[in-house]
């Protein structure tokens, strides 16, 4: 075994993958504490067994992956779960519904075992899944259709930041790492590194991916906008 045990729930209702997926991350010291065929049953699941980590199906019979996801991280706050979605296809719309939701970023199905553990540990250590590059195409793809407000994220006020930190996320939900905000604003990446944690701090944020949902859903930067 490597790493730390963590706690992993799986929700999807294929039997076959709940199977496989939690016999890949038993056979890496991740302990599967419950699975769920439904987003019922996962957000049960959750509340009775305290997981740091649920791998959630989007298309699940009766409530949803999306619902289920807003359900556990509206009831369990700042300290709750991370959510990784699980799809079928690649950049399927329903993932960004899912972001907004609050989820900390999405697998495709065929995900290598190799590939899987290491998501399930990024994501527990409080990186995102997705680069914010990658997050920021997903939105500009589908924040102005009308799939994308089947699941409106809460819109923070933004008053709470200092106009510098407010520029640090501006540039950040155009993509750029904390390397490259260093250098576009001449500051030092532990400065950089101290800003963004402070912007997820106040608006209560997970992860970058979440900042940068966020960015767009206050009209801070707009789908096919630049900074």
């Amino acid at each position: 075994m490597s790493g730390p045990e963590l706690r992993a729930v799986i929700a999807d209702d294929q039997a076959l993958v709940r199977t496989g997926f939690g016999m890949i991350l038993a056979a890496d010291g991740i302990e599967v504490t419950a699975e769920a065929a439904d987003g019922a049953e996962a957000v049960d699941a959750v509340r009775r067994t305290r997981p740091d980590v649920v791998l959630m199906d989007i298309r699940m019979p009766g409530m949803d992956g999306i619902e289920a996801t807003r359900r556990i991280l509206t009831a369990e706050g700042a300290d709750g779960p991370r959510v990784i979605i699980l799809t079928t296809y690649d950049l399927d719309h329903y993932v960004y519904a899912a972001l907004t939701a609050g989820a900390s970023g999405f697998l495709l199905k065929d995900v290598t075992p190799e590939h899987l553990v290491a998501a399930v540990r990024l994501v527990q250590s409080g990186d995102a899944l997705l680069a914010p590059a990658i997050t920021r195409r997903l939105i500009e793809r589908f924040a102005h259709r009308e799939e994308a407000r089947l699941a409106p994220g809460p819109h923070r006020d933004l008053s709470d930041l200092t106009p510098r930190e407010t520029e640090v996320l501006r540039l950040l939900a155009t993509g750029l790492s904390n390397a490259e905000l260093a250098d576009r604003l001449f500051l030092s990446l532990t400065t950089v590194k101290t800003h963004v944690g402070r912007i997820l701090s106040k608006l209560d944020l997970r992860d970058r991916v979440q900042a940068v949902v966020l960015a767009y859903e206050t009209g801070l930067i707009t789908p096919g906008g630049t900074d």
